[in-house]
This record gives structure tokens, C-alpha cells and sequence, in this order.
């Protein structure tokens, strides 16, 4: 099973035609205090701008994530970063394909174009600097001199702070549809899949195996996001710094087999997750990556412990 790289409308103009990352996601809670002690204890850097919270990484003023105040957890949009000279393209690509572009939402600034998946969440396509890697981020094992302790006290393990967020995996009522669109409308890739029940796609400019995957439920939400921490080590140690601070729950440490990351999930105050993620697989620019379709059984995680029985759960959808 190979990717759609078609783009009608946009096949005549020379150039490849695609998003080159997943600059934003937004999502709505119930308590923004929560949503901040949360991440903060995940490792981001927490900022509160125009009434909501703004998600970053140490060090970057890259916002990778906003959180407004909700009646409930609820995906709000997600945003796509793309190449200043693709802007008229996408438009004409969107008009040649009947997609239709609709406002920003209101009080929001915006460079780029709004429009609506087939389940009606909302996208921008925004004009940003690419923050998708343009190189495979490598986990890095250090091991000590003969002679040399090589871990630390545990009390001067210190804080984990993810350096950018990896992927997202979305809800879907229809994996399959969400891969035809995603790949027809905004050039994204397809990576691999497991059947209808999963599909992961990169970006064509350069990504890791996975910016955004679906998981079919019976309504679209978030099921993670996930963040990228240079070794296992950090992995583990997110992991348990989670744990001390009240957020046991959750799932890992393991290794996927589909990018082949090695993760942690720690479950969020809404029954979602936050992924600590190391050494996923990388698709450069233009590679023709085989993509297949894969058995469930053989191609969710290579080690690691059982994932909890609600692991696949959409509370978004109670």
C-alpha cells in the first residue's frame, strides 16, 4: 500500500505540494489551573495568553499547543505550517478540489487558511517556519568509564524537558477517509497502517515516521500527544517524575514497532495522553518509504508491558 500523491488542481505546478509540519494543536478543558500543573509536571513551559494556556518546550518559543477553557475536553482545531510560496497554490488547490475555506474563529489573527475535514474539525494552513526535524533525532546511550557510577541519586535525577512535540494521534470515525483526505487535500504521506483500525502519516518535506496518526472510536478527539526526549533514560525518568508528582497511570515503558520509538504514555486529567517519545524513524524529503499495511497483533509494540484495557478509549466521546 503506497501513499496518495496525487493533487488535482496542483499537479501542473512543478514542486511538491504538501504541509511541511504540525505547527499547533488546540483543545478545550473544563479548568485551565489543572490543564497548567499538568504540563508544567510533564516537563513544558506553560504561558497564558488572550485569556488561554500557550504549551512550549524549553528553550524554543515555537507554540507547539494551546488549551481554552471548555465545558469539556474537546479538540479546537489543529494548524499546519506551510511554505510562504504554497499559499496560492493551496488555494487553488482547495478551489480545484471543492473544499471550502471558512473563517478564522473569532478574535483569532491568522496568515494562512481555515478549512474543515470530513468530520468538520477545524484546520489551518498557516505560513510558519518549518518545526518538523529535517534530520532522524538518535537516542543517546551514554555508558560510564570503568571505575565511574553511572547513574545519578535519585534526588539529582533532575527534570525532563521535552525539546519539541513529536505527533499527535487523533480519533477518527473512519480511518480510511481520514487517510484519503489528509493525503489528497494537505499532501501528507502515508507511513503504515494496521487495516482500518490505524494509519500514520509524515510530512513529504521531511518528518518523522508519524506528525499525526488516526485510531478509529466512534467520534474524532485526541488520544495523545507526544513529545521528544533525547534518550531512554529521560524516557524512564519522565516516567517516574510523573509519578511522584501524583500521575501514575498510564502506560510504558515499551517500544513501538510502527516508528519504532521507544514511549511512556502518562495519562492526563481527561483520560488522554502526554507520550515521552525517543528515537522514532525518520522519512527524509522525497524518499518513496514502502508503506504497508500491517497485522494489528504484530506491529503495536515489539516490548513492553500490557497497555491498560481502557487504553483505546475516546472519553470525548462519553
Amino acid at each position: 500500500m503506497t501513499a496518495n500523491r496525487g493533487l488535482v488542481g496542483a499537479e501542473a505546478v512543478e514542486g511538491m505540494l504538501g504541509v511541511h509540519s504540525l505547527d499547533t494543536f488546540s483543545f478545550s478543558v473544563p479548568d485551565l489551573a489543572i490543564a497548567d500543573e499538568f504540563h508544567k509536571s510533564f516537563g513544558l513551559v506553560t504561558r497564558v495568553r488572550d485569556g488561554g494556556l500557550e504549551l512550549l518546550t524549553e528553550g524554543n518559543d515555537h507554540v507547539w499547543g494551546r488549551v481554552v477553557e471548555g465545558q469539556k475536553k474537546a479538540l479546537t482545531y489543529l494548524s499546519f505550517g506551510i511554505y510562504e510560496e504554497d499559499l496560492e497554490r493551496f488555494k487553488l488547490h482547495f478551489k480545484a478540489n471543492q473544499i471550502r475555506q471558512v473563517d478564522a474563529p473569532r478574535g483569532m489573527e491568522s496568515n494562512g487558511i481555515w478549512v474543515r475535514d470530513f468530520e468538520g474539525t477545524l484546520i489551518e494552513l498557516k505560513v510558519a517556519a518549518k518545526s518538523s526535524p529535517d534530520e532522524k533525532s538518535h537516542g543517546v546511550f551514554h555508558s560510564s568509564q570503568p571505575g565511574v557510577a553511572g547513574a545519578p541519586k535519585r534526588s539529582k535525577g533532575g527534570l525532563v524537558m521535552p525539546s519539541r512535540m513529536s505527533h499527535i494521534l487523533l480519533f477518527t470515525t473512519d480511518v480510511d477517509r481520514a487517510v484519503s483526505f489528509y493525503t489528497r487535500v494537505f499532501g501528507l504521506g502515508l507511513s503504515d497502517r494496521a487495516g482500518s483500525d490505524i494509519a500514520f502519516l509524515h510530512g513529504r518535506h521531511g518528518s518523522d515516521h508519524h506528525m499525526i496518526a488516526f485510531v478509529r472510536s466512534t467520534a474524532p478527539g485526541i488520544h495523545h500527544t507526544s513529545w521528544d526526549v533525547p534518550s531512554i533514560h529521560q524516557v524512564g525518568l519522565g516516567a517516574m517524575n510523573m509519578a511522584d508528582r501524583g500521575y501514575s497511570e498510564g502506560w510504558g515503558m515499551g517500544r513501538h514497532v510502527l516508528g519504532s520509538n521507544y514511549f511512556h504514555y502518562v495519562r492526563d486529567p481527561w483520560g488522554s495522553y502526554a507520550e515521552y517519545s525517543c528515537d522514532m524513524d525518520y522519512i527524509p524529503r522525497d524518499m518513496n518509504w514502502n508503506a504497508a499495511d500491517h497485522d494489528a497483533d504484530d506491529a503495536f509494540y515489539i516490548w513492553g508491558p500490557k497497555p491498560p484495557a481502557d487504553f483505546g478509549v475516546n472519553h470525548e466521546a462519553d
